[in-house]
């Protein structure tokens, strides 16, 4: 298992899974950075690695009346003072050419959307800044079908990777996940990612907007777990009902310690069960 390395975090091998989180998108500056310094403050107590996440172009909304976020010139800025301020390594998505150059100049990982996974040119400009990669699996994608993407990431060089799994489309406006996949993933010798507040959401479920389940990521989050990944993905808000994207989808604050305190003790069951074999 390649281990990635992002600043002081790292993913793989049978270390203890990072945490990737924050705010579907950035809404405003000082919210972004309340949301960080919270994760921050949880995260070190519970010797978890962090990287943060937040959007600042979210392109894939439902509707197009639905809020984006700030824009790559001042969502990139408010990013690069989560890492000025706070030291953490962040990620945004980058959905198209243009944006690469800019986003590498800030972020510590470039994510690629899973509507966006097939799109060649996207991955190759991508993979070609040296930049660790998060390659999110497309919801219309069967899990083996990772490696073509992994294909043209490392077509650049570029070895430094990351494979998510966010749920499969499963009829009208729903997604189901399949822990199988996770493990079939892994074997590509990357390490894989899953997130679980995308995978509770019901795409274009709410009419002009996603709904979502969040009373299901704690069981899928645990399931997940269980089966050796190497790192979570959660959205999270002050207060979901309000947020301005996911908000059905994301976690409340102060559901997290909780949360997170039961999967460090069935990660290091299932991780020292990987050691003694």
């Amino acid at each position: 298992m390649k281990q990635v390395e992002v600043g002081p975090v790292s993913f793989g091998g049978s270390q203890r899974f990072s945490l990737i989180a924050g705010p579907c998108a950035i809404e405003n500056e000082a919210l972004t950075l309340r949301i960080a310094e919270y994760l921050k403050t949880l995260c070190c107590e519970l010797g978890i690695d962090l990287v943060f996440k937040a959007s600042y172009d979210k392109a894939n909304r439902t509707s197009v009346t639905s809020f984006r976020g700030p824009g790559q010139d001042e969502g990139l800025r408010i990013l690069q003072k989560v890492k000025d301020e706070l030291e953490l390594p962040v990620i945004s998505d980058v959905h198209d050419l243009s944006q690469v150059a800019a986003a590498a100049e800030v972020l510590d990982i470039l994510q690629i959307p899973a509507f966006l996974s097939r799109q060649t040119d996207l991955l190759v400009a991508a993979g070609r800044t040296g930049k660790p990669i998060n390659l999110k699996k497309g919801q219309f994608s069967a899990p083996w079908d990772i490696q073509h993407g992994v294909g043209k990431l490392e077509s650049t060089g570029n070895q430094n990777l990351l494979l998510t799994e966010r749920g499969a489309s499963f009829g009208y406006n729903n997604l189901v996940t399949d822990m199988r996949s996770l493990v079939i993933m892994r074997e590509t010798g990357y390490p894989v990612i899953f997130d679980a507040t995308h995978s509770v959401q019901l795409p274009g479920g709410a009419g002009g907007s996603s709904g979502g389940q969040r009373q299901f990521v704690g069981a899928l989050s645990r399931a997940a777990v269980a089966t050796g990944i190497d790192g979570l993905f959660w959205e999270v808000h002050e207060d979901p009902d309000r947020a301005l994207c996911d908000g059905p989808n994301s976690l409340p604050l102060d559901q997290l310690r909780g949360m997170l305190e039961v999967l460090l003790q069935i990660d290091a069951v299932v991780k020292e069960g990987v050691l003694h074999d």
